[in-house]
């Protein structure tokens, strides 16, 4: 063979959008989670791109079957995160060739009807259309059972909207800038988050120690606080700019959930366009700060506002 212009300076291979649903029967009481996943392998694996080699393949099959496996008999399905880092531990503990191992999750919302009053055992509904997400990567080490992990937890698609208590003025003007100041409007975006979360230091990571590290964490708390913090700064904020109130809420959530260690989000600014009803004979209020009262709902161009904040 002729001298090769080039080398493998990275490979990563595996399974993606494997969907599976769990019920866990408490007695009546039921619990449902729905996940789609996606993980893939590192390590030594070179051989199989570059000598055409299978003997180091774990089967992408064999790797949905694993998800599926642990959907059954996880004793942490119902917890994400932590679901996601005993699938990652296992798949870097039971092959010693690979190193690494990323699981990503993403988890449809099923909350309980509500009957009279009180939530129902069995019955649930899709009451909105965010999503909670894992990004998460094991690193194994060298043979032992105790690895290493970055865990990130979040959420995406959160559609919010405020029609006040929302501003934009005092920006940067040039020959090129038409918009206004204005000093109240509709303030709607659809919410990305990610959460980088510390492991307790002094646990070590292995698949025997996720339930005192799971206790510890208390993921479902920590998802309850971010969200509270996302929302209440969202509606309270008199917001001066995205970015403003995209910054508070970071802030927020470090101070609520010590073991995140930095946030990031992402917010498209979902524009509200008032209409001109004038030819029609009708006064839309345009021109009115707060006035107007119907809108054209532009899907693009949004803005798109982003940032990261980290403890110190």
């Amino acid at each position: 063979m002729s001298q090769q212009p080039g080398y493998l300076s990275a490979a990563r291979y595996g399974k993606d959008l494997v969907k599976v649903a769990r019920v866990v029967r408490d007695g009546e009481q039921h619990h449902i989670v729905e996940y789609t996943l996606r993980v893939l392998l590192e390590g030594e694996i070179e051989t199989s791109y570059t000598k055409a080699d299978n003997s180091c393949v774990v089967a992408t099959d064999t790797v949905k079957n694993t998800c599926n496996i642990f959907a059954k008999t996880s004793p942490y399905v119902l917890d994400a995160p932590v679901f996601a880092l005993h699938l990652g531990l296992h798949f870097v503990t039971k092959y010693k060739h690979i190193h690494k191992c990323f699981v990503d999750i993403v988890g449809l919302k099923w909350s309980r009807i509500s009957v009279d009053g009180k939530p129902h055992k069995w019955s649930f509904v899709r009451d909105g259309d965010e999503k909670a997400i894992v990004e998460c990567a094991v690193v194994g080490s060298a043979g032992s059972e105790s690895a290493t992990a970055d865990l990130k937890i979040g959420i995406k698609d959160l559609l919010v909207l405020k029609t006040s208590g929302s501003a934009f003025e005092n920006f940067y003007r040039d020959e090129n800038t038409t918009l206004a100041d204005v000093a109240d409007r509709i303030f709607s975006t659809s919410v990305s988050l990610q959460c980088s979360i510390s492991l307790p230091p002094n646990t070590p990571l292995t698949i025997d120690n996720l339930g005192s590290i799971a206790k510890e964490l208390d993921f479902p708390k920590m998802k309850e606080l971010i969200l509270k913090d996302v929302l209440d700064t969202f509606a309270t904020d008199e917001s001066a700019s995205v970015q403003a109130t995209l910054y508070l809420t970071l802030q927020k959530i470090l101070t609520s959930c010590p073991a995140v260690k930095d946030a990031s989000m992402q917010l498209p600014n979902k524009h509200y366009i008032p209409i001109n009803l004038s030819v029609f004979g009708l006064d839309n209020k345009l021109g009115y700060e707060g006035g107007a009262e119907v809108f054209y709902p532009a899907a693009d161009p949004s803005g798109y506002i982003t940032a990261t904040v980290t403890r110190k």
